[in-house]
Parts: structure tokens; C-alpha cells; sequence
């Protein structure tokens, strides 16, 4: 009954998003209700405590909105200081073919940026790219979100993996306790070190094909013939992209830990791929194109369009016009590795709430360490650098305003409904939280079959959160108690449910309405979510057929 209870404003949510097509503005506000709800008359959660979750709630969804808000501000700058011709230019040297531009943008560049950043940023950088290269605002937000999964695991040098699954199983007797009968392993950072070995190969096993879904959906659902063929055609380059950045991304992981698989591995797909796309290699002979703008669909096209202005002839150079970009990789980079000083700096200026409304929930706020500080500061830089005047200034400024306020109106409902959904095992009637109470009820009719199911609950986990690094912290105990009890690997078990978080990450109505921001969409959340779904899908069926093979 808890379990079925608990599922009620995911189901509410889905339904409204997915299967009526209503927006996430009008379907986010329901979802909270009912989980406030349901979290005061069955969970028996004090209204102090859904206050403090809530609160919680809104802290976070600033952090998203701060993030949406500088990549907004740089695209429109960018759009408004006449370089956008040069950039569509420049990749078109390197192709004319945006199924190939889409692999090197969101595919190689996404991974990068994945690996130096995470928690969204790729999206927030490789789709509004994709949109000044010509894409349909829905397609560009669509693939900037199926690449979100195989680099997802270790993004922001690892941080799904070094916190939220290292955090989830620290100080826990059963995780000692295993320790203690393994000769292989002599302590937690040892078992977490051989769980992310697990987790990149599975993940390369499964993810070297995602350009190749990236490819086919896009010209399936945007052109002009809506084929998955004309997707095919680029087979040969969707899957030499795939095995670039997994190969090296499954032996660093093995090698030297998670700190460094999406990075390394999405800088060699980068190079890899753009060298092969200038010397002609792998590609199709006929090059595809959009429809022309007038056949676009209504729901293809941003609220907030990104047109060319007259700055948009200015005569800037290759380099200069694609610098922000080079700018943005270096700054995440440098600002993200432990072994450089300025991620202990920039940590260092942090606002904590360690007791919010004096309850258990708290929070943090640290804004020059977020993206968003990197996209102002780029943003800032270009002004100079353009020679941008006060009007294109305030012009920038306003686009930006306009695309930001659909965002935020989303966020401040999302978010915390999320919270009051994880925080709910602060209760009197003797129940875990909502997500637990669910997993716990699979896992008591599942047995030997519960690999099947431990993917899906990390990506169950990252639906709800938005984020890899909370579904593992959320679930990654749970997971390893069941891989015990069940006498089943731990290990495997713990690496699948990192799997699915990551999977997840693309139908997460928190990360699909932060894409969505920065490409001046809106309103289109459970459109974008039929279509991710089914990359998803794949995902989680692959990893339950090679976790039964793992266990036969």
C-alpha cells in the first residue's frame, strides 16, 4: 500500500506530462500538492518538515536557475554580438551534415564538458550550440538530453561516483562487514574504486551506440522524410564516435579511478571526431538537411527565438567567434580537478544552512563555484571582445530575461516537490521515504531476479532527483543490502544502480526544463519526454540482459 501511495504524484506527473501533453508549468504545481499531501496524511511528516524540504526545494532550483541564467546570457550575447554566422560557419567546414555536427557538438563536446562539469552543463552548452548551427530549438534540446547517460556516471570527475555512492555506503556495518571477508579489498575507497570499473564497462557495453540513437531520432522525428534510414546512413560515424570516448573511458576508469573517464575519454572523442569529419571519414555521401524553417513545426520552434540580427555580419574570425566555448572547457577544467588550487578556492566561499526552520534538512550555496559563474564571466569577457555596443548589450539582457522566466516559473514547483519526496523518511508513522518504500517493495517479490530491477531504480531515483550523484546516495545502501541478502554481487548490484541513474538522466523533467531554458523553449517537457524515453528504454533493457548474464 505505501508503495502505491508513494508512486501516486510520479504516476500523477507522467500522466499529465506525457500522456495528456500538458505543460510542465501547469502539471508541476498538481505534483506538488499531491505530494504535500501524501506526505502529511500517510507519512505523518510535520508541516515544519515539509516547510524545510521545501526550502530546501527552492535553494536547489536556484542553483539550476543560476546555471540556466548564465548559459542564457552567453547565447544571447553571442546571438546579439553578431558571431553566430562565424560559428555556423566554422562547423560547416568541418560539415555540412548536421547528423555529424550533432555527434561532434552534443556526442564528443557534451562528454567533455560532462566529465569536467556534470549537473547539467552539457546540456546547458552543446544545446544552444546546436541551435545557432540551424537546429530546430526541440531537436537541439532532445539530443543535448540522450547524451546525457553514459559520461552522466562520471561527470564532474566523478562525483556521482566519489560522493554519491562513496558517501551512500560510508560508516555502514554491512559495508565494513563485507570488506572485512574480501582478500581484494582492504577499504571503502578500494570497493568503490573496483564499483566504477563495473559501471564503465557495462556503461561502454552499452553506450558506444547512443550517437547512433542520437542520429536516427533525429532525423526520424525532425526531417524532412521522418526516417530512421537517413539516421543509418551515418552508422559508421555515430559508431566510431561511440567507441572513441568508450574505450579510453573504460580502461581510466579502471586505471586511474573515476575521477577521469568522461573527461579524457570525451576530449579523444572530440579530436577524433573532427579530424575524421574534416578528412571525410565514415560519412554518408549525400548530405541531409533540415526542412527549411517555414515547414517547421509550431513545437519545434523556441518562445524566445534565436534569430540573426544585423550584427550577425560583422567580420570576426574563426578563432574569435568560437573562443567562448574554448574558454568554457578550460575554466571547467581547471576550476574541477582536486589536484589544481582553484576547486579548494572557489569551495571555499559557501553559505550553509545547517538547520533549516531547525529541523535535520539543510543546504548549501556556493556561486562562484557553479557553472553559471563560468558562463557570466565568458559572457562578460565577450562584450569586450565583440566590441558590443550598449543597444546589442541591452538587447542580449532582455532575450535572456524573456527565456529565463519560463524556467524559473517550472523550477520553483519541481524542486521541491522532489525534496518533500526524498525527505519524507522524516516521519512518524514508522515508514522510509517515498523512493525507498517503492524499491523495498520490488525488491520483496524480485529474489534472484532483482539485477533486472536495480537499473531502473537508479534511474527511478535520478527521475525524481534530478541528479546521478543523488539517486546513488539515495539508493546505493539499499542496492548493496539487497545484493547481500539476495547472495548476489554487491559490487554488480551498486554499479547497476549508477547505470540506471545516469539513464535517467534523460527523461528527468528537472534537467529536460533547464535544457529546454537555454534553447528558449517552453511548454514542450512531455513531448521531449516521449522521445528521450526511448533511448532510456534501451538502456535499461541492455543493462538488465547483461546483469543476468553477469549472474548466470
Amino acid at each position: 500500500m505505501s508503495a502505491l501511495i508513494a508512486i501516486t504524484p510520479l504516476a500523477i506527473v507522467f500522466l499529465l506530462l506525457v500522456i495528456w501533453q500538458w505543460s510542465a508549468k501547469r502539471t508541476m504545481p498538481i505534483g506538488l500538492v499531491v505530494t504535500v499531501l501524501l506526505a502529511m496524511f500517510y507519512w505523518h511528516v510535520e508541516p515544519v518538515t515539509i516547510a524545510a524540504a521545501s526550502i530546501e526545494g527552492l535553494i536547489i532550483a536556484g542553483k539550476v536557475l543560476y546555471i540556466v541564467f548564465g548559459a542564457l546570457l552567453l547565447l544571447f550575447v553571442l546571438v546579439h554580438s553578431g558571431v553566430v554566422s562565424t560559428i555556423r560557419n566554422a562547423f560547416t567546414q568541418i560539415s555540412p551534415d548536421p547528423r555529424i555536427q550533432v555527434i561532434i557538438i552534443a556526442w564528443a563536446f557534451g562528454a567533455f564538458i560532462e566529465g569536467a562539469s556534470g549537473f547539467g552543463t552539457p546540456a546547458a552548452v552543446a544545446g544552444p550550440l546546436l541551435v545557432v548551427l540551424g537546429f530546430p530549438p526541440l531537436a537541439a534540446v532532445m539530443c543535448a538530453l540522450i547524451i546525457q547517460s553514459t559520461p552522466v556516471s562520471f561527470g564532474a570527475a566523478g562525483t556521482p561516483i566519489l560522493i554519491g555512492v562513496h558517501d551512500g555506503l560510508a560508516g555502514q556495518a554491512i559495508v565494513d562487514a563485507y570488506i572485512a571477508t574480501q582478500d581484494h579489498i582492504g577499504s571503502l575507497d578500494e570497493l568503490v574504486f573496483l564499483i566504477g570499473g563495473k559501471v564503465a564497462l557495462i556503461h561502454a557495453g552499452i553506450g558506444f551506440v547512443i550517437p547512433l540513437f542520437v542520429v536516427t531520432l533525429l532525423t526520424r522525428f525532425f526531417g524532412t522524410n521522418r526516417s530512421w534510414r537517413e539516421g543509418f546512413e551515418v552508422w559508421k560515424f555515430a559508431l566510431f564516435a561511440g567507441l572513441t570516448f568508450v574505450v579510453p573511458y573504460a580502461v581510466f576508469a579502471n586505471l586511474l579511478g573515476p575521477e577521469f573517464p568522461s573527461l579524457i575519454g570525451g576530449l579523444v572523442a572530440l579530436i577524433a571526431t573532427t579530424t575524421a569529419a574534416k578528412r571525410g571519414l565514415f560519412q554518408p555521401e549525400k548530405v541531409w538537411r533540415f526542412p527549411d524553417k517555414a515547414d517547421w513545426l509550431a513545437n519545434w520552434k523556441a518562445s524566445e527565438p534565436v534569430h540573426e540580427v544585423a550584427g550577425d555580419k560583422k567580420a570576426i574570425p574563426i578563432w574569435k567567434a568560437c573562443l567562448p566555448y574554448a574558454l568554457i572547457g578550460f575554466l571547467l577544467v581547471i576550476t574541477r580537478l582536486p589536484e589544481l588550487p582553484f576547486k579548494s578556492f572557489l569551495a571555499g566561499f559557501k553559505l550553509s544552512i545547517p538547520t533549516i526552520l531547525n529541523t535535520n534538512i539543510n543546504a548549501s550555496i556556493n556561486f562562484l563555484y557553479l557553472p553559471g559563474s563560468i558562463f557570466i564571466l565568458v559572457a562578460l569577457i565577450c562584450l569586450p571582445l565583440y566590441r558590443m555596443s550598449k543597444p546589442e548589450v541591452f538587447a542580449a539582457v532582455k532575450s535572456t530575461a524573456r527565456a529565463f522566466k519560463n524556467a524559473a516559473v517550472v523550477l520553483i514547483f519541481a524542486v521541491p516537490m522532489v525534496r518533500i519526496f526524498i525527505q519524507s523518511d522524516i516521519n512518524s508513522a514508522g515508514l522510509a521515504s517515498m523512493p525507498i518504500e517503492l524499491a523495498q517493495t520490488i525488491a520483496s517479490f524480485s529474489g534472484q531476479a532483482w539485477p533486472i530491477f536495480s537499473a531502473p531504480i537508479g534511474a527511478l531515483g535520478a527521475f525524481i532527483a534530478g541528479s546521478n550523484t543523488i539517486s546513488n546516495l539515495t539508493f546505493s545502501l539499499f542496492q548493496f543490502g539487497v545484493g547481500i541478502k539476495t547472495g548476489l554481487s554487491p559490487l554488480l548490484i551498486v554499479a547497476l544502480q549508477a547505470i540506471g541513474g545516469a539513464a535517467g538522466n534523460m527523461i528527468c523533467i528537472h534537467n529536460i526544463v533547464a535544457a529546454s531554458a537555454t534553447c528558449g523553449l517552453s511548454g514542450q517537457e512531455g513531448n521531449l519526454i516521449r522521445k528521450t524515453i526511448i533511448p532510456t528504454t534501451y538502456y535499461l533493457l541492455m543493462a538488465a540482459i547483461i546483469a543476468a548474464l553477469f549472474v548466470i
